[in-house]
């Protein structure tokens, strides 16, 4: 089969023909159909989320077809159409049984802990636990696009934010996460303001729901949301992890407020940031992290975006080939580009 290997840290990923994926018992063989670049593939690609070893197959944003199953499988069959959680989990720890299967404690992510979907097939080991089926009126294109950056966002405003129809929500950071939540809250009727230093990107913002946006190079951020919301949000969100957007969106926050932190940060030490401790402590505000999403909540999701109530696709601006893919990593290294963009030929 055909894939992109990452050699070496930040070096050009390697397009070539390479062994085709062993098939397990409890596993299953997926022909991808569509698969998303990720920021989080760049942190990998960089260097900043080193993983256990070299060389490897970026990419966990997947959608594709069954193509042969494991003898012990029992959910699905050649031909299921299907989408890969990113975070695989084991079913059976405490945290799996409490229905937290993006923070088992044996959880092992696509691209990072074993090869992903910057290939034209993959391999999912447990697929009776770590597939989800794919209704006939999603595409594949739809399904990659909510394959980290959405379901994570979905998780982070519904789950970890709480967002309440009235609550304001800052957003900072209008990439593939932050426009995701953008669309997600503006859906669960909150009063959405953006933050970002390109005007492109929140214009885009615009489309997806924010009533205000903010351009952090020419203005204040907290400022500038505490007047538009005459005191600050309920919810602040930072979608990019660098130490200006997590300070700054703790700052943005009214007393009781919540900041979820979906973007992972470049720092050393787990990406450890200083923030504002005294002015959480004095205003009770709470810091909560999101990580994917639980298995389960796929089901409400997916039925959202039947309905027409979420539009994932809608957030893709870019489609590519395999061979495209240092380009797109090259964007992001000057943090350019809008919107996400696919991989859908192979």
């Amino acid at each position: 089969m055909k894939a992109a290997i990452l050699e070496a840290y930040s070096s050009p990923l390697i397009v070539k023909e390479v062994q085709d994926p062993s098939l397990t018992p409890d596993g299953v063989i997926v022909k991808i159909e569509a698969s998303g670049v990720c920021r989080s593939d760049w942190h990998i690609w960089a260097g900043h989320l080193p993983v256990n070893e070299l060389p490897l197959i970026l990419g966990h944003e997947i959608a594709g077809v069954v193509e042969e199953v494991g003898k012990d499988i029992k959910n699905f069959k050649k031909g299921d159409r299907v989408i890969i959680p990113f975070s695989q989990s084991d079913g059976v720890c405490p945290y799996c049984q409490a229905g937290h299967h993006n923070v088992c404690d044996t959880r092992t992510v696509v691209g990072a802990d074993f090869n992903g979907g910057f290939a034209s097939h993959i391999h999912i080991p447990r697929a009776d636990l770590n597939l989800i089926a794919l209704p006939d009126s999603i595409s594949f294109l739809e399904a990659s696009a909510m394959g980290c950056r959405f379901v994570t966002a979905f998780h982070g405003v519904m789950t970890q934010g709480r967002v309440r129809a009235g609550d304001w929500v800052s957003v900072y950071g209008s990439g593939g996460v932050g426009l995701s939540a953008i669309q997600i809250a503006s859906t669960a009727g909150a009063n959405v303001i953006a933050v970002d230093i390109g005007d492109d990107k929140l214009e885009m913002a615009k489309k997806f729901g924010a009533v205000h946006i903010v351009n952090s190079k020419r203005d204040n951020p907290v400022e500038a949301i505490k007047e538009i919301t005459k005191g600050g949000s309920h919810v602040s969100i930072d979608a990019l992890g660098i130490t200006d957007t997590c300070v700054n969106s703790i700052l943005s926050l009214t007393k009781k407020g919540r900041h979820v932190q979906i973007g992972a940060s470049s720092n050393e030490n787990f990406g450890a940031t200083p923030i504002p401790i005294n002015l959480v402590t004095v205003n009770e505000i709470e810091i909560v992290g999101s990580a994917g999403m639980p298995n389960p909540d796929y089901r409400t999701l997916l039925r959202m975006v039947e309905t027409g109530r979420l539009n994932p696709g809608a957030l893709v601006t870019s489609e590519i080939s395999l061979e495209d893919i240092n380009k797109t990593f090259e964007e992001m290294n000057a943090y350019a580009g809008s919107g996400m963009t696919v991989i859908t030929k192979f």
